[in-house]
């Protein structure tokens, strides 16, 4: 299948979603006819897979769904959904929650943000109450992770966060073959070789919100891998630094050092 010219495809992963993903679809096609929609689903026990697929033939040909058959970690779903856009002709690509933490209201903005760059990230830390409704321990754990990454990986940017749009014409698959992590660490990770690659990256304000359906599916265990996994890419940057670069990128300013 060839993608329509400059459609954006927004990527959707999901696991015992199936309360969320109706409305969601719904918000997001009020946006414009020209976004389509592929959810990369891990076999959830609450039948969310079959569920998108009763959507998939409603919706279609706009609405995608990939079915994995089994739970396999947040990057590896983001990993599948990128590869999938880059293999269907989409030039462009947003990912973003289900559990609407990131409002579709915000598509139109962060796709205008783009223009001129290579990535847009939304950040929750460009304004000081963008994280007003969320419990004070999950506001605790993603400073923390901010904190981490800013320092010890030296982004300015909001590099735990997923809702993301990437220019697939002009960031190569190349660069996410370098992406190792399966998990969480995916978002700092990518974003990391993005920037150490030298592409160009921009930031806009976003506020996200508590989740509206379901449960949280970052466990302690996961926390502790990121942890790990980040100092490991601080490491790295240091002792093995042509790890993260790409064989020949493409990009338009000097990659940093």
């Amino acid at each position: 299948m060839e993608a329509a010219a400059e459609k954006t495809l927004i990527m959707i992963p999901t696991y015992n979603e199936r309360n969320n993903v109706g409305p969601l679809v719904t918000q997001i096609f009020e946006q414009g006819d020209d976004f389509d929609i592929l959810f990369v689903d891990d076999n959830s026990p609450d039948g969310t897979g079959e569920f998108l697929d009763e959507l998939a033939r409603t919706h279609a040909p706009r609405l995608h769904v990939l079915h994995r058959q089994a739970r396999r970690g947040v990057g590896s779903a983001h990993q599948a959904g990128i590869r999938w856009a880059y293999e269907h002709g989409y030039n462009a690509l947003v990912t973003m929650d289900s559990d609407f933490a990131h409002p579709p209201s915000y598509l139109p903005t962060l796709r205008a943000a783009a223009a001129g760059y290579d990535i847009a990230v939304g950040s929750r830390y460009l304004k000081p109450d963008s994280l007003a409704d969320w419990t004070p321990f999950r506001k605790i754990l993603t400073r923390v992770g901010h904190f981490l990454t800013v320092t010890l990986l030296r982004m300015p940017y909001d590099a735990t966060g997923a809702f993301r749009y990437y220019r697939l014409d002009t960031v190569p698959v190349a660069a996410f073959d370098l992406v190792r992590s399966t998990s969480y660490s995916f978002f700092f990770e990518s974003l990391y070789i993005l920037n150490r690659n030298g592409f160009l990256i921009r930031q806009i304000p976003i506020h996200v919100l508590n989740r509206t359906a379901g449960a949280s599916k970052m466990r302690t265990r996961d926390v502790a891998t990121s942890v790990r996994f980040l100092l490991l890419l601080c490491t790295e940057q240091y002792l093995r630094p042509s790890r993260h670069r790409i064989a020949a990128p493409t990009h338009r300013r000097p990659a940093s050092a």
